[in-house]
């Protein structure tokens, strides 16, 4: 408390009616990131004592879910719900209350319970932000937003691969309201990608019609290709070189 009592961002919290001093950290990855726009659907994963709630209320002014293993004081105009985000069960609730809309952004503070021992409070960070991710990606619209907490460690790498795995642009960052001391992270994933295709992979296609920029388009499950130098009719073999939230690009390699 004494750390605390020291802290600008505390007091500012406690002077403008913030539930911490965690809802700058928001803010200042929000100013930097536009992870929340105006009108967005929000959830909030591990969201007790209801800061970050009470910011992203304020970006979005749209729906806003907080859930969390504690119980979380009313806040106006926003939806909470007592649950562990590991469990398929609180993702049904969530869907419940969202809708065919689903969420915009998911967004998630929580810590795991430390113990003091650096390896495994970092192991059960990356697990708790794992299952964030799973929610997350069962959540997210087609280019929906991503913010989630880490510890730093040797683990680190090998989630954020994760994540770029599943969003077009993928950044790490530290606001200004985080301690000096801390050791946490905030990786922030945007446009989410809804397809299984991975950057790299070779498919044989077929050429069905031409995009509006001469492009051959194809369809793999579903989902759009355009594939350069690509005429109709042709069936080709193809790489994907990138890939959006509602289509990739491709390259004919035979």
């Amino acid at each position: 408390m004494a750390r605390n009592q020291r802290d600008y961002f505390y007091y500012k919290a406690k002077n403008e009616g913030y539930r911490s001093r965690a809802a700058y950290k928001l803010q200042h990855i929000n100013t930097k990131h536009t992870v929340i726009q105006s009108g967005a659907s929000v959830v909030d994963l591990g969201a007790a004592p209801g800061g970050w709630l009470q910011m992203a209320k304020e970006l979005s002014g749209g729906r806003v879910v907080g859930v969390d293993l504690q119980k979380i004081k009313p806040i106006e105009d926003v939806q909470t719900i007592k649950g562990d985000i590991t469990l398929d069960a609180t993702l049904k609730k969530i869907e419940e209350i969202l809708g065919e809309h689903g969420a915009d952004a998911v967004i998630c503070d929580a810590a795991p319970n430390l113990t003091g021992n650096w390896a495994l409070d970092h192991g059960r960070s990356i697990d708790l932000c794992e299952s964030a991710l799973a929610m997350a990606k069962g959540l997210l619209t087609p280019g929906g937003n991503f913010v989630v907490k880490v510890f730093q460690g040797d683990m680190f790498k090998e989630f954020l691969d994760k994540v770029k795995e599943n969003f077009v642009y993928v950044r790490s960052f530290t606001p200004k309201a985080s301690r000096k001391q801390s050791a946490e992270i905030y990786v922030i994933g945007k446009k989410f990608i809804t397809s299984t295709i991975k950057k790299g992979e070779e498919f044989d296609v077929d050429i069905l019609e031409r995009g509006d920029e001469g492009d051959g388009i194809a369809r793999i499950d579903d989902f759009v290709v355009f594939v350069k130098n690509a005429g109709v009719g042709q069936h080709v073999r193809v790489r994907i070189t990138d890939i959006k939230p509602n289509f990739a690009f491709a390259d004919i390699i035979g």
